[in-house]
């Protein structure tokens, strides 16, 4: 027994009523008993272990769930949380081996106050309920006593849950045949009670963290996507537009791949402004800004350059590219009828194109050749694409 082995028998005479025959009577028994103990020892610290493996709640509760079955029997899981101030229990997991619909689920609350829980916090001992129906007779105002049978559960051990002497909620062990539970089951669980409750405690403050990071991640994007993006129209502001394009430049300096722009403007935008609004012209412009987004390839960018101009980025785009993109752009607006108070606003884009030929990685004389080109097709009546020659003359 010393070495661990208790399956041991020990001899007993014909009377069995000698001292010795009672005492390897005893012998015998207490080897059945320490066998079973060591058994059920082993099994918690595997239970322990595999608690321990999980980080998040929710994990942690399924490993429970799975590693439990052997010492607890059971048809159903439940968690549920205090609140900070003590006052109010929510449902946060469950887990069941029946099928149909979980009455009491994740969210359910009820008041502390009155509740026979309260009991369980004070003595911090777990309590069996092995007759629910016969409970419910007794408390007929237990709204979640009513919720539980109605799943069709009978049996009951409910568990406190206290970490680092702070009462933290509540597990829920449920059977659907009644006289499940014994004292021996209480037994199990106050030995792993202590271990249990902290995980859980930890893991709900891990999962808080994490929530909380990905809110941080979240803000940040947020963040970041307005401070490069036009908040009228979605595009990316001309910081931004302006930065892609710089970085287009500097990638294809040593001339592998050709770089175009597109520097667009709302025709007679002024007047749109005059006759129906600056809401009407916001709309016109959020109008705009989708067509030439929805003509562009995805690796093309647009921004908005300023008030109702536009700047478009044609990447790996020779000539031809270019004019076609600006077309197809200038057809897609003129096409737009963009209503505004039950009245239709028509607008057309003029255009101004510039390839990048000899200009390394600066933008200024691109755009140069791009506004100067704007500015002939504006010259020759709008509505039109412009090509800007290398020397900055529009052709």
């Amino acid at each position: 027994m010393r070495r661990g082995k208790f399956s041991v028998q020990f001899p007993v005479g014909q009377c069995a009523e000698g001292p010795f025959d009672i005492l390897g009577q005893e012998l015998t028994l207490l080897a059945t008993w320490l066998d079973q103990r060591f058994a059920q020892f082993h099994k918690l610290q595997e239970v322990a272990a595999e608690m321990g493996g999980g980080l998040f709640t929710d994990n942690v509760l399924e490993r429970v769930y799975n590693a439990f079955s052997a010492l607890i029997p059971y048809d159903r899981i439940g968690y549920a949380l205090l609140s900070h101030d003590g006052e109010t229990l929510m449902a946060q997991w469950s887990k069941s081996a029946y099928p149909g619909e979980k009455l009491i689920a994740r969210g359910f609350s009820s008041r502390m106050a009155g509740s026979s829980l309260a009991s369980i916090l004070t003595t911090g001992q777990p309590r069996i309920l092995n007759d629910l129906e016969s409970y419910l007779d007794a408390n007929p105002d237990s709204v979640s006593t009513r919720m539980i049978v109605a799943e069709g559960i009978r049996s009951n051990l409910t568990c406190p849950l206290v970490a680092e002497g702070k009462p933290v909620g509540f597990l829920f062990f449920s059977s659907r045949e009644k006289n499940t539970y014994r004292d021996v089951h209480q037994d199990i669980f106050l030995q792993i009670a202590a271990q249990l409750s902290v995980l859980i405690e930890k893991s709900r403050l891990y999962q808080q963290i994490f929530e909380l990071n990905q809110q941080l991640i979240e803000t940040q994007r947020d963040l970041k996507e307005r401070s490069t993006h036009d908040a009228l129209t979605g595009l990316l502001n001309r910081g931004a537009i302006l930065d892609q394009l710089q970085v287009r430049l500097t990638a294809g300096a040593g001339g592998a791949r050709n770089v175009a722009v597109i520097m667009a403007d709302v025709d007679h935008f002024k007047h749109v402004n005059d006759a129906c609004g600056h809401l009407g012209g916001d709309a016109v412009l959020r109008a705009v800004a989708g067509a030439i987004g929805e003509t562009l390839r995805g690796i093309d960018k647009v921004g908005r350059y300023g008030g109702e101009e536009f700047l478009v980025v044609l990447e790996d785009t020779g000539l031809e590219g270019a004019l076609h993109a600006a077309e197809r752009i200038r057809e897609a607006v003129a096409a737009l009828n963009v209503w505004h108070e039950g009245q239709p606003i028509r607008v057309t884009l003029s255009q101004g194109v510039a390839l990048c030929a000899d200009c390394g990685d600066a933008m200024d004389p691109l755009l140069g050749r791009a506004d100067a080109a704007l500015y002939q097709a504006k010259q020759q009546g709008r509505n039109r694409v412009c090509l800007a020659h290398a020397s900055g003359l529009p052709a």
